[in-house]
């Protein structure tokens, strides 16, 4: 056991003071995306008493000030910031300037666990399948499955998003009806059955999932191939060899778990996609998603439910710095222990 005020002791009290200075400069940068993001979004031509007075033919400039005023837009943009800013301190994004006028929050929460749960399945068979696409083609660098991999590859960086899925909507909607293209379920649903209503969901998101792996495989593969061939590359991985392990002994249990921390890199980034990446996907399918949500607030001119879904994929794009750094802790003794690349853990 470690005596008090020793090495190990220390080490936690460093990590503990890095994580919370960590926490800090997170708390700093959220506030200064708030405040880009709210200068940037009134930039746009037009508010929401434009477009909201736009779609009545009769109303006149008195009703467009009485909007303006109702919602604040009168004020000047700090007091309306910091007016916004005194209340998400509280978790209070306020109510949503379009439809019915719900708070921001309700709105977001009832659209999130569509959009959280694609993206989370799609994240699931992509790294199913690109991690052991790359790892094979690092072992096999050269031959036959590599090359295909490869051209399969490039294949997936070049082919647009929503012209794929407009082609899988024309093939597999239209000329072979298969699969539902719109929506989220049948005129039907009601009537199925548990079972029967698990199958329509499924089958409705099967291409917008299909979508999202796709477009994750090839650039999710060629990491992992790049970090394997890298750390294939190293003494211990030939000390290994040469001591007679079987090969899969070596991929799998000594290079992969190295190889891991671009993926683990990766993984950080893919959080915010939450959001971002889910606006064409959602547009096209008509799935009642939170990226179509935040498309139409932005038509609208809905600055409060704007506000709150971009300070939510803030949150979402730092806590995926922060996750990637703690598994690059697991996956690295070294970075948990806060050794340098050159030392190694005692």
């Amino acid at each position: 056991m470690a005596e008090p005020g020793g090495r190990p002791a220390r080490r936690f009290s460093g990590r503990m003071r890095r994580f919370l200075v960590r926490l800090l400069w997170m708390a700093v940068v959220l506030w200064g995306i708030t405040v880009v993001s709210f200068g940037v979004i009134h930039l746009a031509p037009g508010t929401a008493s434009d477009v909201q007075a736009g779609l009545n033919p009769t109303a006149g400039d008195g009703a467009r000030e009485r909007l303006t005023e109702l919602y604040g837009l009168d004020q000047p943009l700090h007091v309306q910031y910091w007016s916004w800013l005194s209340r998400m301190v509280r978790f209070d994004f306020g109510q949503s300037l379009s439809g019915d006028r719900r708070p921001v929050w309700e709105r977001i929460s009832e659209r999130l666990p569509l959009t959280f749960g694609m993206n989370a399945a799609a994240l699931v068979l992509t790294l199913l399948i690109a991690v052991p696409i790359g790892a094979y083609s690092a072992a096999r660098q050269g031959g036959l499955f590599d090359r295909a991999a490869t051209v399969l590859v490039f294949i997936g960086f070049a082919t647009p998003g929503f012209w794929l899925a407009l082609l899988l909507i024309l093939l597999l909607g239209i000329h072979w009806p298969v699969l539902p293209v719109s929506g989220l379920t049948s005129l039907e649903y009601a009537s199925f059955s548990w079972w029967g209503k698990a199958w329509d969901v499924i089958r409705h998101l099967a291409l917008p999932v299909f979508l999202y792996t796709f477009a994750g495989l090839a650039s999710m593969s060629r990491y992992m191939r790049s970090a394997m061939l890298e750390v294939m590359r190293q003494d211990y991985i030939l000390t290994a060899r040469a001591k007679g392990l079987p090969e899969r002994i070596v991929l799998f249990r000594h290079a992969m778990r190295n190889a891991l921390l671009p993926v683990i890199t990766l993984l950080g980034l893919w959080v915010p996609l939450l959001i971002g990446g889910s606006v064409i996907i959602e547009s096209i399918f008509a799935l009642p998603g939170l990226g179509l949500l935040f498309y139409e607030a932005i038509l609208a001119r809905d600055y409060p439910l704007v506000m709150g879904s971009l300070v939510l994929g803030a949150v979402l794009t730092l806590a995926g710095n922060l996750l990637a750094d703690l598994m690059y802790g697991l996956a690295d003794p070294r970075v948990r222990l806060g050794l340098s690349p050159g030392q190694e853990a005692a």
